[in-house]
Order: structure tokens, then C-alpha cells, then sequence
């Protein structure tokens, strides 16, 4: 990141701005960094300024405790007018759940996109999933066990135990540690693991919300569910896409959407 700006707490945050046009800040969601969304940031901008940023507790950033999501939400704008103000904002899974909480708190946006937030009330058992695991995520976070709050996040997303330990063997395993810590963040950001409808009818700016035609069909149904709960909401379905989403199908969509 060659840009760092200054959270109102004093959180100092790493962020990078590529191409020109209307302002997009990308958020990212569980387990990521601004790399993560970086690519998704290059298909934007021949025709977006799109700003990356390292979220509180991950990458280049800094962290101040103790945590709570307000603080995210002052950090977003905080970038958002590092990049220039005037911003509009795109969520991907916990991300979006972020993105929609800033604008239901009243974030100046112009308008906002989210990806397959993961809301669980399509899931079968979801509430209770999303329960146990915030139960035995903060276990596992107060005694510093990271690599078993990282194996909870990877059950959590359906990955098999074999895939789990193959990945603990990984290079990569080290770095997903140490950004370990934040998962209790994307955790808060994302609350009862239900969709918030009281809050997303607050939200007073044009809402876009797409999943993957390929994804676990509660993903879509949630997708939907976002968008008929805002006041002014669109839903956008991309055939073939799974939660990792292609940035060379998702671009177009959202560059057309941002410069309406």
C-alpha cells in the first residue's frame, strides 16, 4: 500500500488509489486484505477512481482496541475522504455487511454494491452455525489458540477437514494467523449472522446486490433478500459465479453501476 491515512481513534490505515472517474472504495471481507479486492480495483478503473485499503488489524494498517464496528465505519470514511470524498462503496461477503452498516449509520455515499453477504436465514440450522461458532471463536481468540479460530472460519465456509489440514501445512498458513484476530471483527460486523431488516430499511442510497448463479443456493436467496430489504434496491445475478467471484465478470457489472 503507498498511502496511508488516519482513522478518528488514531488507527493509522494503508490504502492505494488506481484509475479515474467516480470514487469506489473497495471493502474486503473475512480473512483478507486490500490485495484481495486489488484485482477486482484494476477491472474498475478505466472508468473509476477505485481505492483498496487494508481493513483495521490486517496488512498495513494499524488496530487500537478495543474494537467495535462504529470504529470500522469511521475508518471507511476516513478513507473515503482520503480518496477525495463524494465515494461510493462495494462489500464483499462480511465486507458488504460493513458497507451496508456504514450506510444505515448515514456514511455520505453516493451509492452502494455488495457481493453474497452472508447472511444465514437460508442456511439450514444457520442461526444456530453462526451462534456456536462466535461461541467458540472468542474461546479460541481469548486463548490465543489463531490457528484454531482460522479452522473455525474454514468450517464455518464448508471447506473439508482434509482441505483444513493441508492448508495448516501451507506457506500461507502464517499469515492467515496473523490476521486471525480480525475474524472476531468481521464477526461483530456481521451480528447474529441474520439479515438486519430493521437496519437496511434506514439505508437512503441505491442499493446493488449480486451473488453467483453457481453459489449454494442460500447465498443467492440472501442476495435477494438484501436487495428487497433496502428501499431502493436492485439484485443481479452472474451466471457461473461461485462466492469467488471473477473480477473480469464482476468489473463490467459494477463500473456500469458506479457510473450511472
Amino acid at each position: 500500500m503507498e498511502k496511508k491515512t488516519v482513522s478518528r481513534d488514531g488507527t493509522s490505515l494503508a490504502y492505494d488509489v488506481t484509475g479515474r472517474g467516480p470514487v469506489v472504495v473497495l471493502v474486503s471481507g473475512a480473512m483478507s486484505t486490500g490485495g484481495t479486492v486489488a484485482p477486482l480495483a484494476h477491472r474498475l478503473a478505466d472508468r473509476c477512481t477505485a481505492v483498496v485499503y487494508d481493513r483495521r488489524g490486517r496488512g498495513e494498517s494499524g488496530d487500537t482496541a478495543p474494537y467495535t464496528v462504529e470504529r470500522e465505519i469511521e475508518d471507511l470514511a476516513a478513507v473515503a475522504e482520503a480518496a477525495g470524498g463524494d465515494a461510493a462503496l462495494f462489500g464483499v461477503s462480511s465486507g458488504g455487511a460493513l458497507v451496508l452498516r456504514a450506510a444505515a449509520a448515514g456514511l455520505p455515499v453516493r451509492r452502494v454494491a455488495v457481493y453474497e453477504v452472508p447472511y444465514a436465514d437460508h442456511l439450514e440450522g444457520g442461526a444456530e452455525l453462526h451462534a456456536r461458532y462466535s461461541e467458540d471463536l472468542a474461546q479460541a481468540l481469548g486463548e490465543d489458540r489463531r490457528g484454531d479460530a482460522v479452522e473455525l472460519f474454514l468450517r464455518l465456509t464448508g471447506l473439508g477437514e482434509q482441505t483444513i489440514q493441508g492448508a495448516r501445512q501451507s506457506p500461507m498458513w502464517a499469515g492467515m494467523e496473523t490476521v486471525a484476530p480480525s475474524l472476531a471483527y468481521d464477526n461483530a460486523v456481521m451480528g447474529d449472522g441474520l439479515l438486519p431488516r430493521e437496519l437496511l430499511a434506514s439505508v437512503g442510497v441505491p442499493v446493488l446486490s449480486v451473488a453467483g448463479g453457481a453459489s449454494p443456493a442460500w447465498l443467492p436467496r440472501a442476495a435477494r433478500d438484501v436487495a428487497e430489504a433496502v428501499p431502493d434496491g436492485t439484485y443481479r445475478e452472474l451466471p457461473g459465479q461461485t462466492h469467488m467471484v471473477e473480477p473480469e465478470v464482476l468489473g463490467p457489472v459494477l463500473a456500469e453501476y458506479f457510473t450511472q
